[in-house]
């Protein structure tokens, strides 16, 4: 089971986000990692294994920012490994993600056949993908979304930033 945290405050977040974390570690997962906003771009950090080696890499590498989401992942797609990892990116959009997107096989080729590359090996990264592409139309964050949203189908909950 993923654990989902998304925090928009008025201090540094990466830390609040990794404390919450922590608080969802009963779920179980195999990598975790975290995205926040830095001078306006988007920031991760990820791992596998467990919170501990993402805390490490957040105190070798810390991120800035006051707004941010973080993910613990059990592999459902994909083998557990930091380029599985949450949150996925394309185009200025970052995606955590929990559940199972049934139809993600073929979002993914319609996406490629579109030009968009994968790096990963999840049906999380389908959405980023979706959603920039939503973007790119010149449509409104919110709207980019709920277009995205409405090609998906499965039982799932998102943060999108």
């Amino acid at each position: 089971m993923c654990g989902i945290v998304g925090i928009v405050g008025h201090a540094q977040v990466a830390p609040l986000i990794v404390d919450a974390l922590k608080r969802l570690e009963y779920r179980g997962y195999d990598s975790a990692g975290v995205a926040t906003i830095e001078h306006g771009e988007l920031a991760r950090r990820r791992a596998e294994g467990k919170l501990i080696n993402l805390e490490r890499r957040l105190k070798d590498e810390p991120l800035d920012g006051t707004i941010g989401i973080g993910h613990t992942r059990w592999a459902t797609h994909g083998v557990p490994n930091e380029t599985n990892a949450h949150p996925h990116f394309s185009d200025g959009v970052a995606i955590v993600h929990n559940g199972i997107i049934e139809n993600f096989a073929e979002l993914r080729d319609e996406l490629v056949r579109d030009g968009y590359a994968f790096s990963s090996q999840t049906d999380t990264e389908v959405v980023a993908h979706l959603v920039a592409r939503e973007l790119a139309k010149g449509l409104k964050p919110v709207e980019a979304a709920h277009r995205a949203l409405k090609r998906l189908e499965g039982a799932f909950a998102l943060a999108i930033m």
